[in-house]
């Protein structure tokens, strides 16, 4: 058996994990994971630590091969030419290849009074700032959630069937991803449940202040808690060690994932863009890129020219509450289809979704051969 070969993830989440477990399919490949938490997040719940079902998360004993080096710690450089990453304590990690998974985040809200009053979702931290302050609202306060995407309508839902006073700020539309008929019947759900909707071209949000929510047609919302789920941004790592990224700061990457300035490092999940076209942010895809970068430096280790990613979606899965949901279908092209599962079934669909006993053996199939590659909108 030749040398161990060192295999560095940045990024413990669905991308990160599944990359990482993938790795260990080879015994000459000696993986470490580098992540800010000693736990694994499950993002797709974070809605349900704000409202208080669930604490989303998970321990990584219980999701990475023994084989696999945790290192607790954040990435503050990469030095390509070096092969080495620099961690915030101010040790260095050397690697043979490198796969970039750091996820994305809330992006800087450029609307005045945003960042000092309204609420951000898009991280654990976040989310564990925001859960005492929604215990410490009354009953009369009204949450103002902004945001019309899947974390705007599930944190609107789960805080409603609380039944907490929620208006959903939509901007122009409800659910811009969803088919006409899938948003009917979430309106219907959502206002089931006693949700404000706003929508249309007067419901963009202008200016926040400490209890209101100023609309672009002048009117001011009475908001105790604002909860900001409009826009998401990434690291700027790769940017900061000069690697090439796109104007989100997502890394350039081809076909195989492959960063263009460098082919021992890849790149996974939803800081990746594969010729610049990036998937829709979404832990379904997070986890089959995330096996395809892996299964690349796989390939490259035993000498075999890597596949092209090869990856269609099957549709996006939003809980409307702990009893009911939708799941929408879609084309492989990521375009919404008329036909969905609503109710207790899409429910049920939701809570199971990205399984973390697939994570956890690294089962998850590759891309390759799951669909055609077309590009995708932040989700």
């Amino acid at each position: 058996m030749s040398e161990n070969i060192s295999v560095v993830v940045i990024g413990g989440g669905y991308a990160g994990v599944l990359a990482a477990n993938r790795l260990t399919q080879r015994d000459n490949v000696a993986v470490t994971l580098i992540n800010p938490r000693s736990d694994f997040v499950e993002r797709i719940r974070l809605h349900q630590l704000v409202g208080g079902s669930d604490d989303a998360v998970v321990d990584f004993k219980d999701l990475l091969s023994e084989r696999i080096r945790l290192v607790v710690d954040t990435v503050t450089d990469i030095d390509a030419a070096g092969r080495t990453v620099t961690l915030a304590t101010g040790d260095t990690l050397r690697y043979d290849y490198l796969i970039y998974a750091v996820g994305s985040g809330s992006a800087d809200p450029q609307v005045p009074g945003a960042a000092e009053f309204a609420y951000p979702i898009a991280s654990f931290e976040e989310a564990q700032r925001l859960r005492p302050a929604v215990e410490a609202l009354s009953a009369a306060g009204v949450v103002t959630v902004v945001g019309s995407g899947p974390t705007g309508i599930e944190t609107a839902a789960e805080l409603a069937e609380q039944g907490r006073q929620v208006t959903l700020v939509c901007g122009t539309i409800l659910g811009p991803y969803l088919h006409p008929r899938g948003r009917r019947s979430v309106t219907k759900r959502l206002t089931a449940l006693g949700v404000r909707i706003l929508e249309g071209s007067d419901a963009k949000v202008t200016a926040v202040t400490r209890d209101s929510v100023r609309l672009g047609d002048g009117r001011a919302l009475p908001s105790a808690l604002t909860i900001w789920t409009a826009g998401f941004g990434v690291p700027d790592l790769a940017r900061r060690s000069g690697l090439s990224t796109d104007t989100l700061g997502r890394l350039l990457t081809d076909e195989t994932l492959t960063s263009l300035d460098d082919e021992r490092i890849l790149a996974a999940g939803d800081s990746a863009a594969p010729s610049n076209l990036p998937f829709r942010m979404s832990c379904q895809a997070a986890t089959r890129i995330g096996a395809h970068a892996a299964d690349t430096v796989l390939h490259r280790i035993a000498n075999e020219q890597p596949a092209p990613i090869n990856l269609g979606f099957i549709g996006q899965c939003i809980s409307l509450g702990r009893r009911a949901g939708i799941f929408q279908f879609s084309s492989k092209d990521d375009t919404a289809k008329r036909w969905y599962l609503g109710g207790g079934v899409a429910a049920k669909v939701r809570g199971n979704q990205t399984r973390l006993a697939d994570l956890g053996q690294g089962r998850q199939p590759s891309s390759a051969g799951a669909g055609q590659r077309f590009p995708g909108s932040p989700g």
